[in-house]
């Protein structure tokens, strides 16, 4: 056997012990993801629904890679201060000041975003619908109807400066507004909840839209579940909406 023969017969016995190894490596994975109070939750729908608004590499990084840092992070805290997930995650972001000086950040940072990327994925969903009853009229009556309302969202998320969210926020009068926040820092941490919200974090959109944000928030629009933000607005002025 030639020698350039042997060489390919070795690559390929690899790339079948490879092939047959990563099921057991991929599980091995979830395993020690899964280990903690804290669960990613999966999404309710595949990864690819909202083509070609948002494309399903795009989600299976942004949900299964960066979603779950979050949720490995705040498990390693967790470890050594179990109170962390003793309490909702809401009371916890609404009084920062209570956690560990040496873990407040990383907290701030963490469960933030764990809170963020739960009600993103939430608020959208294939054939979303459109906002009806109190929902809408409360768009109307806060924030000039949908068209302004659209258009003032977008124009507030372009303006977010590095990377951050913007919000549509129920104050505790049941009144709407649209809000930005750095990083991810939730509305929670301001007495606020949030209705919904956009990511601007370039790994939300930068496979498809490289740096053309603009687009990318006018697009995203396509993909709201109105349906969940009407439930999620009863609950925030019923005082019961977590995140």
């Amino acid at each position: 056997m030639s020698s350039l023969s042997r060489r390919r017969l070795m690559v390929a016995a690899t790339g079948l012990v490879a092939t047959a190894a990563a099921p057991r490596l991929l599980f091995a994975q979830a395993a020690m993801a899964a280990a903690g109070p804290f669960k990613l939750e999966p999404l309710a729908y595949p990864a690819n629904a909202l083509e070609p608004h948002i494309d399903a590499k795009t989600m299976e990084i942004h949900h299964d890679r960066h979603h779950q840092a979050f949720i490995t992070n705040l498990n390693n805290f967790a470890k050594d201060n179990p109170q962390l997930a003793e309490k909702p995650v809401g009371e916890v972001l609404g009084n920062l000041g209570a956690v560990p000086e040496a873990i407040r950040t990383g907290v701030r940072n963490s469960m933030g975003g764990h809170a963020n990327h739960t009600m993103f994925w939430q608020i959208m969903g294939p054939n979303g619908g459109k906002p009806e009853g109190a929902l809408l009229a409360a768009i109307d009556s806060d924030l000039g109807g949908m068209e302004k309302f659209q258009t003032d969202f977008n124009a507030a998320g372009g303006r977010v400066f590095g990377s951050g969210w913007v919000f549509v926020t129920v104050g505790k009068d049941g009144k709407l507004a649209i809000e930005t926040r750095p990083n991810q820092d939730n509305p929670m941490m301001d007495g606020k909840r949030a209705l919904l919200g956009n990511d601007v974090w370039e790994h939300a959109y930068y496979l498809n839209y490289q740096n053309r944000r603009a687009d990318y928030l006018k697009a995203w629009w396509n993909t709201v579940n109105w349906k969940v933000v009407g439930e999620r607005f009863t609950a925030a002025k019923a005082g019961t909406l977590d995140v």
